[in-house]
């Protein structure tokens, strides 16, 4: 899959920007052509999340909501990642490969289009149904 507009944070809080040309959560690195032109191989392994992205500025300053419904966007789900973060959002397609998940953030305002959520960044991954919590799993 090739994506225009990523950012990757890893879990030592650094990120990089760029481009995905291979991109696939059944394989465990991808190539990135980062902004500055250099390509690099990312090891998933060592990333927390991938997020495709509306812009590479962002909004520092922008609070996300996630109270935003998205209807037919898959099973609701909150993730506390092992940094402390919670993301609330929508599991796209409700698949899960075996280093991870996507996910639709629950505010359509924010940057974040689609975020892939890396399993061994996640402390804490609750499944929701109307805002209620229906299962809980601990350290993925």
């Amino acid at each position: 899959m090739i994506i225009d507009k990523l950012v990757v944070r890893f879990k030592d809080k650094t990120l990089i920007k760029g481009m995905a040309k291979d991109f696939s959560f059944y394989k465990s690195y991808f190539t990135m052509k980062l902004l500055d032109g250099e390509e690099v191989k990312v090891k998933v392994d060592m990333m927390k999340a991938a997020f495709i992205v509306k812009s590479f500025a962002g909004n520092q300053n922008y609070k996300y909501k996630y109270e935003d419904n998205i209807p037919y966007a898959g099973p609701k789900v909150k993730v506390e990642f092992i940094d402390g973060e919670i993301m609330i959002g929508y599991n796209v397609y409700d698949i899960y490969g075996p280093y991870g998940f996507f996910m639709q953030p629950a505010d359509l305002q924010g940057n974040n289009k689609c975020v892939f959520v890396v399993a061994s960044s996640i402390r804490e991954l609750t499944m929701l149904e109307d805002g209620i919590e229906i299962s809980r799993i601990h350290n993925l």
